[in-house]
């Protein structure tokens, strides 16, 4: 195979709910769609979806755009390659970067399974049909209106509930959660933003039942993820300090975790988190699909990478509609009682609306080989 042209197409979509975490809030999203061009004319897409501001991750969409046009992009053009997995050889070089390197290995994945007619999947060798799908709340003006968002999305049938917490916002919200529903599939996440002072704060959740407390400290204190899974009961789930395999394996080495997020974005692509998934397999760690708020191309990968055995875990793969009035893709990622059905055609297993992507684009590019 040999892509001949590369379209990086910076789209812009209000959230229907604006979201807020520790670090920062948001109303819309500007993600980057990657469309590449083989030989014979098939086309695959990918998504870069990272955030605008360097608070979850150094990347922004700005710095994923330089990298694409600049260094990526050109990497790739015109090399004669088999399979997607040896996509990442050609921008091996190129150090980090792993937001922008996942919405050129999806496309490479995409168009691979295009052209061999195969469900993306199926390619990476998925086992099931369908996937359950958890949701990601956040933090909210007061509990009373976390509790309504709560009760509006059990009613939808989503069995897991993933809440944001961060210092003054966590043992009181998860109290008030925990009593109102005490079977509920419940977590926390902080993306990082607890310090070592803050400790007693963490192990004041240990007391709720909470299936996981996700990325308490920042991503390279893996051994204050260590300390504090050794004293409490509930899991550890590391997200920010999983950017590599080699990353995985020294948590893996220190009892950091007993938890995996796996994101496709975080990680540099579907490639990469197959090897972690796997990885994780074999060390008896559950993993689940954690997401970027994903325009429906994005959140089709996650749903295909769900699929494998070891994703045990409800994922992030709820419907487009919780987040877009319109998503990129036709039909829409839809979620019945909690459960998303794994698309069986080829490639994306959607179809690319290019007409609302083309309304909603603020920037594009296009890169052909020489």
């Amino acid at each position: 195979m040999k892509i001949l042209a590369a379209r990086l197409h910076r789209v812009r979509l209000p959230l229907v709910h604006e979201f807020r975490t520790s670090s920062h809030g948001k109303s819309l999203l500007d993600h980057i769609l990657v469309e590449l061009t083989d030989a014979s004319g098939a086309t695959g897409w990918g998504e870069i979806a990272s955030p605008s501001d360097p608070y979850y991750a150094p990347e922004t969409v700005e710095t994923c755009w330089h990298m694409g046009e600049r260094y990526l992009v050109p990497a790739i053009l015109g090399q004669e390659w088999e399979h997607p997995e040896q996509l990442p050889q050609l921008w091996a070089k190129v150090r980090g970067n792993q937001f922008a390197k996942s919405g050129l290995d999806t496309a490479g994945w995409v168009l691979w399974a295009t052209i061999n007619g195969v469900s993306l999947a199926e390619a990476l060798g998925g086992v099931r049909s369908e996937v359950v799908a958890g949701v990601s709340l956040g933090i909210e003006p007061t509990i009373d209106d976390l509790l309504a968002e709560v009760d509006r999305h059990l009613a939808a049938g989503y069995p897991r509930v993933k809440l944001k917490i961060a210092p003054g916002w966590d043992v009181e919200p998860v109290r008030a959660v925990r009593a109102a529903h005490p079977d509920l599939d419940l977590h926390v996440d902080a993306n990082g933003i607890y310090a070592a002072h803050q400790w007693e704060d963490l192990e004041a959740l240990d007391e709720f039942g909470l299936t996981m407390i996700e990325q308490p400290f920042a991503p390279r204190d893996l051994l204050a993820h260590a300390h504090l899974q050794q004293d409490i009961d509930t899991p550890i789930c590391l997200d920010e300090s999983i950017e590599t395999v080699e990353d995985l394996e020294t948590a893996l080495s220190l009892g950091a975790l007993r938890v995996l997020n796996i994101k496709v974005s975080r990680m540099g692509g579907l490639t990469a988190a197959r090897e972690a998934h796997d990885r994780a397999h074999a060390a008896g760690i559950p993993v689940w699909c954690g997401g970027m708020h994903e325009f429906g191309i994005g959140r089709a990968a996650n749903i295909a990478l769900s699929s494998l055995p070891g994703f045990t875990l409800p994922s992030d793969v709820s419907a487009s509609a919780k987040y877009y009035a319109q998503d990129v893709i036709t039909p829409p990622v839809v979620a019945t009682q909690g459960v998303v059905q794994v698309p069986t055609a080829s490639g994306l297993g959607h179809e690319v609306d290019t007409a609302f992507i083309a309304a909603n684009t603020i920037a594009t590019t296009e890169l052909k080989s020489s």
